[in-house]
């Protein structure tokens, strides 16, 4: 079985979002810039909590935001 993995489009989205900045998507959602970072690289899988306060800052279900599998596009 391949590895499996948790990834998101977190980055594209916040450009799609008028360009927002890694700082203001973190205010909005109560954490720090940092963790913003380590969500976009994919060196942090968010709690099940802040992932649907990231869904609900971009106004998106939170399969449009995150996804799980084998494969998956990186942003």
């Amino acid at each position: 079985m391949g590895k499996h993995l948790v990834g998101n489009h977190i980055r594209r989205l916040r450009f799609d979002h008028g360009e927002m900045t890694q700082q203001q998507l973190a205010d909005k959602v109560g954490v720090t810039r940092q963790t913003i970072v380590a969500l976009e690289k994919g060196n942090y899988s968010p709690s099940l909590e802040l992932a649907f306060r990231i869904a609900l800052a971009f106004g998106l279900p939170l399969e449009e935001v995150f996804y799980y599998g084998e494969h998956g596009t990186r942003d």
